[in-house]
């Protein structure tokens, strides 16, 4: 449930903010049009919004000050303390994680980003079914994160990060649980969603999926 990657989290919350800026040469690319990516997010949302992987508190803070009631899960101490202090009791931020969380008594929209990839596939699918039971007929999940249209396109994103000498990219994408554009499609259809697929930079799609 992407637990076990609590203390990477914990470590790079001293740091994250400055990564999304492009700061690390490594990951600029995965973050290439960080804002941007984070605006779309929020514009696609709607009343009571879930939010899963908090992190810092970018999105939320975008998402409050478009007047959106904002329901926080984070399961990074670390994080989430970084979180709470920016946006000031604005919302609740608490532990949780994709699969496991306090539920909230209504939930229009389901947002992330840059986390879901920390689910193994059989936990996706786990996680969707039950988004799937969650939210009345119109309401979406949006989720911004690295994903591939193919094994083949995967395995050559790591092929390009060795030959850049971008070892740590490298590791990440062999060890973290990214996945494929038709296996999300062939799950959400699966559980009840319409759902379209928009590229936003070399790594990461915004998947946008409405209950039927």
């Amino acid at each position: 449930m992407g637990r076990e990657f609590l203390e990477l989290f914990d470590e790079w919350s001293k740091s994250y903010d400055e990564s999304v800026e492009g700061q690390d040469i490594e990951y600029q690319e995965v973050f290439k049009h960080y804002d941007k990516i984070l605006d779309s997010v929020a514009s696609r949302s709607h009343g009571h919004v879930l939010e899963f992987g908090v992190g810092t508190g970018n999105l939320t803070e975008r998402m409050i000050k478009a007047g959106l009631t904002v329901s926080g899960i984070e399961p990074s101490p670390a994080m989430r303390e970084i979180a709470i202090r920016k946006l000031q009791d604005k919302t609740e931020i608490v532990d949780g994680d994709f699969i496991d969380f306090p539920m909230p008594k209504q939930v229009d929209s389901i947002v992330s980003t840059y986390a879901f990839h920390h689910l193994t596939d059989e936990e996706k699918e786990k996680a969707i079914a039950n988004y799937g039971k969650l939210l009345n007929a119109g309401g979406r999940i949006v989720f911004a994160d690295t994903m591939y249209q193919s094994k083949e396109a995967h395995d050559q994103a790591i092929r390009d990060a060795e030959d850049a000498g971008f070892h740590n990219l490298a590791k990440d994408l062999q060890t973290e649980y990214y996945t494929t554009i038709p296996f999300l499609e062939k799950v959400l259809v699966k559980h009840g969603f319409t759902v379209n697929f928009e590229r936003c930079n070399s790594f990461v799609w915004i998947m946008e999926a409405e209950k039927i």
